[in-house]
């Protein structure tokens, strides 16, 4: 928390606005779209009810297929079945590990002669990172299906001046307790439709019409964001620019020290893009290093310091065992390459430099100590 938030939750407990909407609220969608640069922005529960919600404005429904990134968090695609459609794997590519225009183009050209288009693509941007928008845009355009850009982790990053989470249909930001702003749960649907995010806001209030009576004529979702969690949003979104600054600043500590090291790789930032690295990842090559990744991990949990591998791809995932699945070309898939290799390293915004110390020495301790055993 930056201290800023309890200005606006006062508000909301003096006005006894608790329940979901209010003035917070209607304020953190006008502030939010205002610094991403679109028309209109829906707050609700969650980044997972943002992506549901746009699916259900596309019209997506059982029987259609959407495509999706495979590296990415289960959230991603988890709204593509709630709609009953079928989901479409699309791999990474090495210059920003997200989708692959390569493979896209591939799923689209064989999607087009079956005669069935997907009714959306759903690009993430992986850990902060951009995915190539221009390429990718251009043959979604070309085949006229909508994008979803799932700028969940991405929020602060740019691509070409231009920010994160507003080059397709629609975008989504997600503020759960580990992003780099918070509301402790929640997400932004945004769209430069307005009509489209009035509809969205009409959906998640339980789709109720207008009427003296309660009267439901569609289907509607219990999926907007209280006015408390609103005022917290608010005061994060206060010192979102220093929290990026300060994310970036953590991964170059982490470059500068590991980087010259045979074996390790950091995620790449393509040029023309400003990634807000809310997570620091890096590859191990064990081949190179003499170390693999899980020993690295190991010896970080072992010393109270917490690291995950990145992303298991969703294709590897058992809830879709036979999806259908593109990879960046016949002789490999990236995506997978990147979960056997990936390590995300702590990258907590009030991280101090003597703590990320610590970090950096058990890592070369572990480097170290292999090659010591190797000699003995």
């Amino acid at each position: 928390m930056s201290g800023n938030e309890q200005k606006y939750i006062r508000e909301a407990f003096a006005s006894n606005w608790i329940a979901p909407l209010g003035p917070n609220v209607d304020a953190f969608e006008k502030e939010i779209a205002q610094y991403v640069g679109v028309n209109e922005a829906a707050a609700v529960s969650s980044g997972t009810a943002a992506i549901h919600l746009a699916l259900s404005l596309l019209d997506v429904k059982k029987g259609d297929q959407v495509f999706c990134s495979t590296l990415t968090f289960i959230a991603s695609a988890n709204p593509i079945v709630y709609q009953g459609a079928e989901p479409v794997f699309i791999d990474s590519e090495p210059e920003t590990w997200n989708m692959s225009p390569q493979a896209l183009e591939k799923a689209l050209n064989d999607a087009a002669a079956e005669g069935k288009l997907p009714k959306a693509v759903i690009i993430v941007n992986l850990y902060g990172q951009s995915a190539k928008m221009d390429e990718l845009l251009s043959l979604c355009e070309h085949y006229q299906v909508p994008v979803i850009e799932d700028a969940a982790e991405s929020l602060g990053a740019r691509y070409k001046e231009k920010a994160s989470g507003t080059f397709g249909k629609f975008g989504v930001f997600s503020f759960n307790g580990n992003k780099i702003i918070t509301t402790s749960g929640g997400g932004m649907l945004v769209s430069h439709d307005a009509e489209a995010i009035k509809k969205a806001r009409f959906l998640a209030t339980q789709a109720r019409d207008e009427a003296v009576h309660y009267q439901h004529s569609v289907k509607g979702y219990n999926y907007r964001m209280s006015n408390i969690l609103a005022g917290v949003g608010r005061g994060q979104l206060e010192v979102l620019d220093e929290r990026v600054e300060a994310r970036r600043a953590i991964f170059q500590r982490y470059y500068d020290c590991l980087s010259t090291i045979t074996g390790i790789q950091f995620m790449p930032e393509l040029e023309g893009t400003y990634s807000n690295r809310w997570l620091t990842a890096m590859l191990i090559d064990e081949a190179q290093l003499g170390v693999s990744k899980d020993v690295i991990l190991k010896d970080l949990v072992e010393k109270n310091i917490e690291a995950r591998p990145v992303w298991k791809p969703l294709h590897m995932q058992p809830l879709f065992d036979g999806v259908t699945h593109y990879s960046h070309n016949d002789q490999e898939n990236v995506s997978e390459r990147l979960f056997h290799q990936g390590i995300c390293l702590p990258s907590g915004s009030n991280m101090t430099e003597e703590e990320q110390m610590r970090v950096i020495e058990s890592i070369k301790n572990s480097i170290e100590s292999k090659t010591l055993n190797e000699v003995i």
